[in-house]
């Protein structure tokens, strides 16, 4: 196993003592003695589990409860520790506000350790080129793969905290501050706009693909198809789809170099007998990558996002089940319905019948690096949208025909030869791959601003107990948006806080 190295005032967090005096985004904490100067030395600090591991981040935590793909069973969704959780399903405006009753309720752990990543990435990136030992060309690997970390920090940041990027706003719409210095005494944080963070992270992007290695060291770190998906990503997210799909493209070109390749499961053969996924334990279900953090086997680059509620990292979300909209979207045959159980945690049957996630509480993860189901599924949707309906259809097939039987898997003929039909469809099929992982949150906000899905209803999260609705919620647009919490913003009175 590879070591890991702490540098000296290097392990950051945010604003954890405001009560004895005021301080910006960055605070430092000593930790240890060991300073870098070597080119090991910065290679070993890429390493840091925060960067890649859930470690108690739950950095898509919030994004798995605000989804409408999710509903909350009553009789698991009050007790301690579930404050949030509430506040969170409920989209309500203020979420992270003092509370006794929950740890850390006013500095959430995803902020603080997204942003207590920055100063060793910028530290990285700023310092690894001046470096002794080591080559010109290792040197420029690492700074890449801390830009392609640093700009995958900062598009989630911005898509918790600023609006859903729309072109004509996205010059006045109001960012989240952009962190480029390895400077603890940097005070002077401003919000800047949507455009400018977006135009930060795909300029990080960027310069970083050329120096990016086809074939990572380790699946944990970025490689060139990687980042090129990833920056396809933020481009649709972007609504440009043409440059979208040129970066899905290079990745799939790229991916197909690589000497160990990701490749998807066959359901079909894992779940069949002798399959890789069996034996399923009764209580936490089978042995898929959700359930093994080793299992990398889908990936193309592994970030984990932890999701329980141990290790302080707040809500669990054991009151979750997915809607009996998301169930009715599964053919009966769709052998991702095994991932899920009616039963609940105390194993007794959920009276409505709904589903919910068959993992273990204690490593409920949600890969949110970049995974190849999702790359197929965007590439889908960009080719859709660029009306190559052929294409769109045989890369939605693709990874259909790995999850059902293939007399199952074929886009209807009525769908695939209709080009909004066919970006339905395959929007719908994220939910039906990722349902209950975060991923339906982030497909909210940006199809909100979509002409091709505008009238539609307003978002709901409804609590069930048994039959019976004991509760309704339905989304304000403003709550696309999270609020940043005031415990930062005491810090900087001249920021302002989202409506």
């Amino acid at each position: 196993m590879r070591k890991y190295i702490h540098i000296t005032a290097a392990v950051l967090v945010l604003l954890l003592n405001t009560t004895s005096c005021k301080k910006g985004f960055l605070e430092v904490i000593p930790k240890g003695k060991l300073v870098a100067t070597k080119y090991e030395d910065y290679d070993l600090l890429m390493n840091g589990t925060t960067f890649y591991s859930s470690g108690g981040i739950g950095l898509w935590q919030p994004a798995i409860m605000m989804g409408d793909d999710v509903s909350a069973e009553n009789n698991l969704l009050n007790g301690s520790g579930l404050e949030i959780a509430n506040l969170l399903f409920q989209w309500k405006d203020d979420i992270y506000r003092p509370d006794p009753n929950a740890y850390a309720a006013d500095d959430p752990q995803f902020l603080r350790s997204t942003l207590g990543n920055m100063y060793t990435l910028n530290k990285i990136i700023k310092e690894v080129e001046a470096s002794t030992g080591g080559t010109a060309q290792q040197k420029l690997t690492v700074k890449a793969q801390a830009m392609a970390v640093r700009a995958f920090a900062h598009f989630q940041l911005i898509n918790y905290f600023g609006k859903p990027y729309l072109a004509s706003t996205a010059g006045t719409d109001p960012g989240f501050p952009i962190i480029t210095e390895p400077d603890i005494n940097q005070t002077d944080f401003k919000r800047g706009t949507v455009q400018e963070m977006y135009d930060f992270i795909t300029t990080d992007l960027l310069a970083a693909i050329p120096n990016l290695p086809v074939q990572a060291s380790f699946p944990t770190r970025w490689s060139k198809p990687a980042a090129e998906g990833f920056l396809g990503k933020v481009y649709l997210f972007m609504g440009k789809n043409t440059e979208a799909l040129a970066m899905f493209n290079a990745a799939f070109a790229d991916i197909a170099k690589m000497t160990a390749p990701p490749r998807l499961y066959n359901y079909n053969n894992e779940f069949a007998a002798g399959g890789s996924f069996l034996p399923c334990d009764p209580i936490y279900g089978c042995s898929t990558p959700l359930n093994n953090k080793t299992d990398v086997t889908e990936s193309i680059v592994t970030i984990f996002s932890y999701a329980g509620n141990y290790d302080g990292n707040g809500p669990g979300n054991d009151f979750l089940t997915i809607t009996p909209a998301t169930k009715a979207l599964f053919d009966a045959s769709d052998l991702r319905l095994n991932l899920y159980t009616d039963l609940q945690p105390d194993q007794s049957p959920n009276p409505g019948g709904r589903l919910r996630r068959f993992v273990s509480p204690y490593n409920f993860i949600s890969r949110i690096g970049l995974e190849l189901p999702d790359l197929y599924l965007l590439r889908a949707e960009a080719r859709a949208r660029a009306n190559d309906l052929a294409g769109a259809k045989a890369d939605v097939e693709a990874l259909r025909q790995n999850r059902m039987p293939a007399a199952n898997a074929s886009v209807p003929g009525a769908i695939a030869g209709n080009q909004t039909a066919l970006v339905k469809f395959i929007i719908d099929e994220r939910i039906r791959e990722f349902a209950e992982l975060g991923y339906r949150w982030w497909d909210m906000r940006r199809l909100s601003v979509d002409p091709l899905f505008s009238g539609q209803p307003a978002a709901k999260h409804i609590v069930y107990d048994g039959t019976a609705v004991t509760a309704e919620y339905t989304l304000k647009p403003e709550r696309l948006t999270l609020r940043i919490p005031n415990l930062y913003l005491n810090a900087h009175p001249g920021m302002a806080n989202n409506p």
